[in-house]
C-alpha cells in the first residue's frame, strides 16, 4: 500500500492518474508474469537448460539442428527462465511526435504507453531503465528495481522539456542503451521512427536483447481530409510544402505510400528479429497492449 500511496502522490498530469494507470496496466503485468513476452521471442533472454523431442506446436526456432541430425529425430531447447526480467525505454520526444489529428499527439501517446508498460514492471519488481531523446539524448539511466527510479521514469514521460531539438537521434539512443545495458534486456522503443539510418544499430541491438519497436501513427498518415491547398511544415526541418488534398488522385498516393512505408518498416523489424506494434492516436493503449501480450503477435 505504501507503494501505491507514493505513486498516487505524484502532482504531474500522468502520475495523479497513477492508480487508473496502475489499475489498466496489471493486464499487462501478468503477461510478463506468465511470461507470455518471452515465448514470442527465438528462446532468447533465457539459460540454456537442455533438449528435448519436438512436439506438435513447439516453435520450429528453437530446434536443435545439430542434436536433430545426430538422433535422427527433431529436438527442440529447452531454457529456464530467467528470474529477473530487466525492462528498458527508449523513449521518442523529437518535435513530430506532437502531430496529430486530435487533441491526442503522438507523444501524448507514447507517454501514456511508456507510463503503463513501466507501472506493469514495476508491479512485477524488474529494474527498469530509460533514455528520452529528441534531436539529442535528453536522459538516461541504468535500470534499477526501486520505487525512486519508476517515480523518476514516471516524471519524465509526464513532463515535456522546455527546449526541444530539432532532428531525432534515435540512432544514437539505440546505441547508447547498448552501451548502458551490460545483462539481456526487455527493450522497448517508442518512437514514430521517422527518420533513418538507425536499423544497423537497431540490428545489433536485437541480437543480444528482446526489442519491440512500437510505433505511433495517427489518421492523417493514410487519410487526408479534404482541405483544399494546404501548406504543411515539416517540424524537423521547417521545410514547407503545399498538398492538393481536394485531389482524389493525390489523396490515394498519400494513402498507398504510408502504407507501403508501414509494411516496409515491419519487414524491417522482423528480418532483424525485432517485434513491432503499430498504436493509432485512436487506439485505447491498455487495451492495444493487453491484447498484444495475450495473443502474441507474431512475425
Amino acid at each position: 500500500m505504501k507503494k501505491e500511496s507514493l505513486l498516487m502522490s505524484e502532482s504531474s498530469t500522468l502520475a495523479k492518474s497513477a492508480a487508473s494507470l496502475r489499475l489498466r496496466a496489471r493486464t499487462i503485468a501478468e503477461g510478463l508474469k506468465q511470461g507470455n513476452f518471452s515465448s514470442m521471442f527465438k528462446g532468447q533472454g533465457i539459460d540454456f537448460a537442455g533438449v528435448r523431442e519436438y512436439l506438435q506446436g513447439d516453435d520450429i526456432r528453437l530446434i536443435d539442428w545439430n542434436v536433430t541430425a545426430r538422433m535422427g529425430k527433431t529436438y527442440v531447447k529447452l531454457y529456464d527462465e530467467e528470474r529477473e526480467q530487466i525492462v528498458f525505454f527508449i523513449v521518442d520526444r523529437s518535435l513530430s511526435m506532437e502531430t496529430g489529428s486530435s487533441n491526442l499527439t503522438r507523444l501524448n501517446l507514447a507517454s501514456e504507453t511508456g507510463a503503463l508498460l513501466l507501472l506493469a514492471a514495476n508491479s512485477n519488481s524488474c529494474p527498469v531503465g530509460c533514455v528520452f531523446f529528441d534531436g539529442k539524448i535528453n536522459f538516461s539511466c541504468k535500470p534499477k528495481n526501486s520505487l525512486d527510479q519508476t517515480m523518476l521514469i514516471l516524471s519524465k514521460f509526464s513532463r515535456r522539456e522546455e527546449v526541444v531539438n530539432t532532428g531525432s537521434a534515435l540512432s544514437s539512443a539505440i546505441k547508447g542503451a547498448q552501451q548502458i545495458l551490460k545483462n539481456r534486456s526487455l527493450i522497448f522503443i517508442l518512437s514514430d521512427f521517422r527518420c533513418g539510418d538507425y536499423e544497423d544499430n537497431l540490428a545489433l541491438l536485437s541480437q543480444k536483447h528482446d526489442v519491440v519497436a512500437i510505433r505511433f501513427t495517427d489518421a492523417n498518415d493514410f487519410e487526408l481530409p479534404n482541405l483544399g491547398m494546404v501548406e504543411v511544415q515539416n517540424p524537423e526541418n521547417q521545410q514547407k510544402k503545399i498538398y492538393p488534398t481536394f485531389s482524389s488522385a493525390f489523396k490515394r498516393t498519400w494513402r498507398e505510400n504510408s502504407n507501403n512505408q508501414l509494411e516496409r518498416w515491419k519487414y524491417m523489424c522482423k528480418k532483424n528479429g525485432v517485434v513491432p506494434l503499430v498504436i493509432s492516436t485512436a487506439d485505447n493503449p491498455a487495451l492495444r497492449l493487453s491484447r498484444f501480450f495475450a495473443v502474441k503477435e507474431r512475425f
